[in-house]
């Protein structure tokens, strides 16, 4: 697994809010790196039809069954959730990094994000690789896949 450079950044806001959120382009490794820095999170998987579905007809059991420290992962499928995650972490004020958000970069969720977190979440935007980020043992292929050299 690659390094990212934002990782460090990572690591610093995890200690100081309590919540992270991670937006950017599909297949830019949001998921990835959100189980890679925080590996003893609940991962939850909102693409998931039976898990959206709870979301969205009864959010505060979903809430109650995944209990930080948890990663939303794909929180654009449920932004709903949104305002019971404002509740519970105003509910514990001492909560560093429980809840880890990642979602695709879209106007909406930025909005629906900084409207009900504010003050509770950093916002961290993850860009497909840098090249500074590339393995010298790595080559870009023409087809966009990285094999080793």
């Amino acid at each position: 697994m690659l390094d990212r450079k934002i990782e460090n950044e990572l690591h610093v806001t995890a200690g100081e809010n309590p919540v992270i959120t991670i937006i950017g382009p599909r297949q830019s490794g949001k998921t990835t790196l959100a189980q890679k820095v925080f590996p003893h999170h609940a991962y939850v998987n909102l693409e998931n039809p039976e898990l959206r579905t709870l979301a969205m007809e009864d959010p505060k059991t979903f809430m109650l069954r995944y209990q930080p420290p948890v990663i939303f992962d794909e929180i654009q499928n449920v932004p709903e959730l949104l305002s019971w995650i404002q509740v519970f972490v105003d509910e514990a004020p001492e909560l560093t990094a429980g809840y880890i958000l990642t979602g695709s970069h879209q106007l909406r969720l930025r909005e629906a994000i900084t409207q009900s977190l504010a003050g509770r979440t950093a916002l961290l935007t993850l860009l497909p690789f840098a090249l500074n980020e590339l393995s010298k043992d790595y080559v870009q292929t023409g087809s966009g896949i990285r094999q080793p050299v």
